[in-house]
């Protein structure tokens, strides 16, 4: 498909640029393209790989946004995020098979840390991308919940914030690091600096999350809904008539929380 393979170049030339950002305006402008054509047919999103789609936007965000230099830190969080789609990663199962969450603690315990997990690095690791991925990607998850304590006082819920997620996340990228042996995949540099930047790159997915996975470019959408208006009222075609109630659809679900993008 022309969108994964220009993906690819994109990633080639963050690879070949690798300790400095290549996103000048030639760069930046083919980002856009892309995320646009993404939306083109809204009913052909899903037959993109995730890993592109993660790819595209970590790109978008990460690289031209925040002009990340890190080529390895780019492709890590990509595929942190795709490997993320499977919901077991984020809360493995527990001896009866139910979803649990990992805490600080379990990774201080070795008997309660994942058992799929080959060794310790492994079991940092895990816990270090699931702590950035849900204060990157669902930190309204994350906010203390309001409960009711009498009629006229309320309170928070007790739980754990982002801010939980952001220090034991950063510790357990460092102690990943610091355990990292010859059959490790990730360079010891690589976690080091997500660790040492982990509200960066949290800040960064919080925008991706926002514009692209809990939320639409609506902006973008009002644009191609009034180009396929336009294709429509030219030519008559069904398939135009088609987006534009699908693009519309899409704003009306919105309602009055539409911002441009």
């Amino acid at each position: 498909m022309l969108i994964e393979q220009r993906v690819q170049e994109l990633k080639g030339i963050i690879a070949g640029n690798d300790g400095r950002n290549a996103a000048d305006r030639r760069f930046s402008r083919a980002v856009d393209e892309l995320i646009s054509a993404v939306y083109d047919d809204i009913g052909e999103v899903s037959a993109l790989p995730a890993r592109t789609l993660f790819d595209l936007f970590v790109i978008k965000v990460l690289y031209v946004g925040h002009h990340s230099r890190d080529a390895a830190v780019v492709e890590y969080i990509g595929a942190m995020l795709e490997a993320y789609v499977d919901v077991r990663r984020l809360f493995p199962p527990d001896e009866q098979e139910r979803p649990r969450r990992l805490y600080f603690s379990d990774m201080l315990e070795r008997e309660k840390q994942p058992q799929d997990e080959p060794d310790i690095y492994e079991g940092y690791r895990r816990y270090a991308d699931s702590a950035l991925f849900l204060a990157g990607v669902f930190p309204e998850h994350l906010r203390p919940r309001v409960r009711t304590r009498t009629p006229m006082r309320r309170r928070a819920a007790p739980g754990l914030d982002a801010s939980y997620y952001v220090s034991t996340g950063k510790a357990m990228y460092h102690m990943a690091a610091q355990h990292h042996h010859r059959e490790c995949a990730h360079q010891p540099e690589t976690l080091e600096k997500l660790g040492a930047n982990f509200e960066i790159y949290a800040g960064a997915l919080n925008e991706m999350s926002e514009r692209y996975i809990t939320g639409l470019p609506m902006g973008m959408i009002a644009d191609k809904m009034l180009d396929a208006m336009n294709r429509h009222r030219e030519d008559g075609g069904p398939r135009d008539a088609d987006l534009m109630r699908r693009y519309a659809g899409l704003i009306a679900e919105r309602g009055d929380g539409t911002r441009a993008d």
